[in-house]
């Protein structure tokens, strides 16, 4: 029996949705979970890498660095322990606007009651009065405007956050109206204004110290730029990590949060190595019926770039659940038909009662998406975006990914030095996985000598079908050499070793031999 998908334009078997997973490289989309209070141990860490995780997001708009420390020597643990690669992204807290809440004490607030928010930090928080960390809220808002504030972001729970309507500004202080009855329990509480601009730096003092610090002391692979809003933006963080050695090679990811940040995406994606879908925040400022569309143009702009997308608040219910809804289920099955890269877990990996089943839940839906994902149609749109003449590493890629299909490869093998030739490989959404094998090259900063390939290899985490390999330094891949043949033969053992490769199977290798680029197509042996 055969059901057709008028989306994909493709048969779906009905017998396939019983079909186990092939291998232990499942899914090609990647997941990225924020790691916190209930992931932040060996045990559950390293659950987290077996279910699925690629990248660990450490969000430092809670939390100080030693917390944070004590959690990344977690994960390098766990990574040591699992022989799972694992990449770091920072989080940076950005203009976010918070409640503070010293005492810690749950507020309820009732329905149609007043509720003043003021600047002045010294205050005690209570029912009726909300200290905030911003002093000119007062001037940015207006009677009618709407403020949503809530614990880590918006869960949409009416229990647990809130909506105010501003009724007048009484100097610095803003008095506002409680639109549902709510109970805010914590330290802080993310408050967010509807389609006001706040005048506030995107990269604070604060993050620049995270980042000059604890980001120096760690080498982090990717930067999320919270509340980007301007092209600018990415621009002054990249000139500042610039400057912090190592971070140089940190890639920046545009998190865009807000009306402002959708109003500039084009210049913002041309800047940014990749970016961040914030659901949460952004449907509170486009109406949810626009969402979606918001969703689908991002994702298909970041594909046509080769740039990966990365998509949040997908299975939000998990945080307190074992089971996603259907709804969740199926969002997160769009994203992936879209062409998302990645999903991120927020609140669901950090707080929630069950973060490794929450990312082996994600992942089998991913795969479950990829089967039936219609590469035919999405290769031809994105051959003809791209448009002839191709560049000759444009060429290249597509003719990889074009001969693993119609040779039925079962895996295609690029060798890498700065991870370009394969992020443009898996930007044509090949069908099979993509072992990209970063080939280490010896840098000198006329002090010291240095490999690099660490970091390139880390950051193919986030990219979808990439599953990065560093390759041994002492064995170059070039054409003056066997070795290459050495590296090669190391990564069809790891491809055996995944379960992507058998016997009697054809693997699609792209490589350069002197100033050349090959694809050539190979058949195993026993």
């Amino acid at each position: 029996m055969h059901v057709t998908n008028l989306l994909l334009e493709e048969p779906i078997r009905m017998a396939s949705i019983l079909e186990p997973p092939k291998n232990n490289l499942s899914a090609m989309t990647k997941i990225v979970g924020t790691l916190g209070p209930k992931s932040r141990s060996v045990d559950v860490i390293s659950g987290c890498l077996k279910a699925g995780m690629s990248v660990a997001r450490f969000d430092f708009s809670w939390g100080d660095a030693e917390y944070h420390q004590e959690t990344l020597v977690n994960l390098k643990t766990s990574v040591k322990s699992t022989k799972k690669l694992c990449a770091v992204m920072l989080d940076t807290i950005g203009p976010e606007l918070q409640v503070v809440n010293k005492s810690e004490k749950s507020i309820a607030l009732k329905a149609e009651s007043s509720v003043v928010l003021t600047p002045d930090q010294d205050k005690e928080a209570t029912s009726d009065l909300l200290p905030i960390n911003y002093d000119g809220l007062a001037k940015a808002v207006k009677k009618g405007d709407t403020i949503f504030l809530g614990q880590y972001l918006f869960t949409g729970s009416e229990t647990t956050s809130v909506w105010l309507e501003v009724s007048e500004v009484k100097e610095v202080d803003v008095v506002c109206t409680v639109k549902n009855a709510a109970v805010l329990s914590g330290s802080l509480f993310t408050l967010h204004v509807s389609q006001i601009h706040i005048d506030l730096p995107t990269l604070t003092e604060k993050d620049k110290e995270v980042i000059s610090t604890w980001g120096v002391r760690n080498e982090i692979d990717f930067l999320s730029l919270s509340y980007t809003r301007h092209a600018e933006d990415v621009r002054q963080a990249r000139e500042f990590l610039s400057t912090l050695g190592q971070l140089s090679q940190t890639q920046i990811f545009a998190k865009i949060e807000n009306r402002e940040g959708l109003t500039h995406f084009d210049e913002i994606l041309e800047e940014a190595d990749g970016i961040i879908l914030s659901r949460g925040n952004l449907g509170i400022d486009l109406p949810p019926e626009k969402v979606f569309l918001f969703q689908k143009a991002a994702v298909y702009k970041c594909n046509m770039a080769g740039k990966p997308a990365v998509v949040t608040r997908v299975v939000d219910s998990m945080t307190d659940n074992l089971r996603p809804t259907r709804a969740e289920a199926t969002d997160v099955a769009n994203a992936v038909l879209d062409g998302t890269d990645a999903i991120l877990l927020g609140a669901e990996t950090l707080r929630g009662l069950y973060p490794i089943e929450t990312i082996s839940t994600v992942r089998r839906i991913c795969a479950e998406a990829e089967k039936v994902f219609n590469q035919d149609l999405y290769f031809k749109k994105t051959s003809k975006y791209v448009g002839e003449p191709m560049s000759h590493l444009e060429s290249i890629a597509s003719s990889a990914v074009r001969a693993a299909i119609k040779t039925k490869a079962s895996v295609i093998i690029v060798f890498t030095s700065t991870g370009k030739a394969a992020r443009l490989i898996a930007k044509y959404r090949p069908t099979m996985p993509v072992i990209s094998v970063v080939v280490p090259r010896l840098i000198t900063n006329q002090l010291k000598w240095t490999f690099t390939g660490a970091f390139e290899a880390r950051q193919s985490l986030i990219v979808r079908n990439l599953f990065p390999m560093l390759a041994d330094p002492r064995h170059p891949a070039d054409s003056t050499s066997g070795s290459n043949e050495t590296v090669l033969k190391v990564a069809l053992e790891h491809g055996k070793a995944a379960g992507v490769i058998k016997s009697h199977d054809r693997v699609v290798v792209c490589q350069k031999v002197g100033d050349s680029s090959v694809v050539k197509i190979i058949e195993l042996e026993e």
